[in-house]
């Protein structure tokens, strides 16, 4: 029984078959299988050229409309996903059982109280400025952190299991580096109104948690220069990451963001963002206004173009990764400025001066992914 009616005719329903996973779509009967590909790309993380769709046992050209293709309501067809091509992979989490523990430190119990006292523990942190509590096998913070008042300058709780960051966070006021990544850390349990707080704060490291937005409240970061949110869940940055003007790192790749805002723009002291592995198919011609921009990493997401003014505006740029995306050399010729584009980046590039072009075209930028 087909699926109903559309403007665009007789809309279907299929299911695509990956991984050994079922995905029902409804689809327009006249769509091309590109189309199609084009659907299947936010609900399968795989770049459409990276699709090989099958019904009966026959390989689905692009061209070819789902009617051509003799396809019909009710179909079951087979998606093979070419290695490499995946974006968007979302968070990589770690494994509790095989994250690593330093022998050195002491495990915390759940309710933040050492198994073996360490009287000193308090003195060392406030004579060095750093609490270090990496690889502690921490399910909350302990709370003779806070005795640290001003004393303390950089906050590490990486790799552990905590879940929530309190209010307390403000009496450290004088932080300007914090490292929570690798934790269980959700949207509900972080207090950024104590992030806000802490005037100081340059650095900022979120990566591999469970955050699937950030707040507006991250707009009151005024200080800050690093901002690293990548392996969670996002599906957007929020308006205010505009406000972040003296903002000079991005990073939040690996995670389901489908479109920038073009407040990003106003981040005008950015020299390096990553955006890789995510949904992305177009970016704002605001990207133009990042005129001290000298990386950017774009590889793994849907892209298509750049925007018009990129080489043509951010004259430093010298980096740029657009591995596994479907952006050919013929659209990045056509862009104003490319040709000073290329020589920046051939003349940083001394021993890899040409582009490593697939023979489909597209274009394969992996000499500067790192």
């Amino acid at each position: 029984m087909e699926g109903g009616k559309s403007q665009a005719g007789t809309v279907i329903d299929v299911t695509v078959k990956f991984s050994g996973r079922s995905i029902p779509v409804s689809v327009p009967l006249d769509s091309a299988i590109k189309d199609l590909k084009a659907l299947l790309q936010p609900l399968t993380n795989v770049l459409p050229r990276g699709q090989k769709l099958i019904f009966k046992g026959k390989l689905l050209a692009d061209a070819m409309t789902l009617r051509e293709s003799e396809v019909t309501s009710g179909a079951k067809i087979m998606l093979l996903a070419s290695q490499g091509l995946h974006q968007g992979d979302g968070p990589i989490l770690k494994n509790a059982a095989t994250r690593p523990i330093s022998r050195d430190k002491m495990p915390i119990t759940e309710k933040g109280k050492a198994i073996v006292p360490d009287k000193n523990r308090l003195e060392r942190w406030k004579s060095t400025g750093v609490i270090a509590l990496a690889e502690c096998n921490l399910k909350v913070m302990p709370d003779d952190i806070w005795g640290c008042g001003t004393s303390a300058r950089a906050l590490d709780i990486s790799n552990n299991s905590i879940q929530e960051i309190p209010s307390k966070l403000g009496c450290l006021s004088c932080l300007q580096k914090i490292m929570m990544n690798g934790n269980d850390i959700l949207d509900e349990s972080i207090c950024w109104e104590a992030l806000t707080s802490l005037k100081r704060l340059t650095t900022l490291y979120l990566s591999h948690n469970h955050l699937t937005v950030l707040p507006k409240e991250v707009g009151g970061l005024k200080s800050l220069k690093q901002l690293h949110v990548s392996n969670n869940k996002l599906n957007s940055l929020p308006v205010e990451i505009g406000l972040l003007t003296g903002l000079e790192v991005l990073r939040v790749n690996n995670n389901r963001i489908s479109a920038i805002d073009p407040s990003i723009g106003s981040c005008i002291s950015l020299v390096e963002v990553d955006l890789s592995a995510n949904l992305l198919i177009n970016l704002p011609e605001t990207f133009g206004n990042l005129r001290n921009l000298k990386a950017l990493h774009l590889g793994n997401n849907g892209l298509k173009t750049l925007p018009s003014v990129l080489f043509k505006s951010c004259t430093q740029l010298s980096i740029l990764d657009l591995h596994n995306t479907e952006i050919t050399m013929e659209v990045l010729r056509h862009l104003e400025g490319w040709e000073d584009f290329d020589r920046r980046r051939c003349s940083k590039h001394q021993k890899q001066l040409d582009f490593r072009v697939m023979g489909s075209g597209e274009f394969d930028e992996g000499a500067d992914k790192n």
